[in-house]
């Protein structure tokens, strides 16, 4: 590893470990000639702990640094490791960031819950995504949030494949929608 940025090691890392090339179908059924498969970044040894601090680096960049947001998550499955990384990243800075987990639908059992974890209610969230197209999964969490009465600071994403998401989140959810890497620093031609 170099002695670049940790937003250029990151980027480095998510060329190395999670883009595949070759046609593929995305969640929101556009077709692709790539994919970025963020699992194998989010997941890494290596990479997780850069996406915790990267993605708290880009938070704080937008004003909502220490302070400024009490929790983080998302629609599961995408959004969970990159919240665990941002949680344990806001920790070794001294800084008190809980995760959450939504659910795409409450359970038929148990607390019945939609959003797990720390309540939520009367709090202040930014909800994250591993990897963003049409902004689909994220405004899904933004509703469900909402409906749990959390205040939703912002949409904040690891990857942007610059597809309409930005525009879709900020006009839908009227939230400023942020992301650490576009495709351009992945080597893609968007």
């Amino acid at each position: 590893m170099t002695n670049d940025t940790p937003r250029a090691q990151l980027a480095a890392l998510v060329r190395e470990l999670a883009v595949v090339r070759g046609e593929v179908t995305l969640a929101s059924g556009i077709t692709s000639d790539f994919y970025v498969d963020m699992r194998r970044a989010t997941l890494h040894h290596a990479a997780a702990p850069l996406i915790g601090h990267v993605m708290l680096d880009l938070l704080e960049e937008a004003g909502l640094g220490a302070g400024e947001i009490d929790a983080v998550g998302g629609l599961t499955m995408g959004a969970d490791p990159v919240a665990t990384a941002i949680l344990h990243a806001a920790a070794s800075r001294g800084l008190d960031v809980d995760a959450f987990v939504v659910r795409k639908e409450a359970k038929s059992h148990g607390m019945r819950r939609i959003v797990e974890g720390p309540d939520v209610a009367g709090r202040r969230v930014v909800v994250l995504e591993d990897t963003s197209t049409t902004g689909g999964s994220p405004l899904q969490a933004v509703e469900a949030l909402r409906e749990a009465g959390a205040e939703v600071a912002a949409v904040a994403v690891v990857v942007d494949r610059s597809t309409g998401a930005k525009e879709r989140i900020e006009a839908e959810a009227k939230v400023p929608y942020l992301y650490a890497l576009g495709l351009a620093d992945l080597g893609i031609e968007g």
